[in-house]
């Protein structure tokens, strides 16, 4: 498995440009994305990260984010999200 990629400190939208690059050139193996770092969590930041693990999981790889601050997961938590529940994929499906 590759290093695991930092997440900036604000996953919002002055980083959501570039980290949609990053994670898009990241999408051909498993990935692990580290939070250590992660001060806001945003709505655009959740959405590109939401977009990379269904392109990752439709590939057939696995992605998981570590080392999140509880901080951090609390605002992941108002957008309706934990870490383990946003790198399943499985949400937002309509049958």
């Amino acid at each position: 498995m590759a290093d695991p990629y930092s997440l900036p400190p604000k996953l919002d939208l002055s980083a959501a440009s570039q980290l949609a690059a990053d994670l898009g050139a990241l999408c051909t193996a498993d990935l692990t994305l580290d939070a250590s770092q992660v001060t806001h969590v945003g709505a655009l930041g959740v959405q590109v990260i939401a977009s990379a693990t269904k392109t990752l999981r439709a590939n057939g790889h696995s992605v998981q984010i570590t080392h999140m601050s509880d901080k951090a997961v609390d605002q992941l938590s108002h957008l309706g999200f934990t870490p383990e529940a946003l790198t399943s994929g499985n949400w937002g499906a309509v049958e």
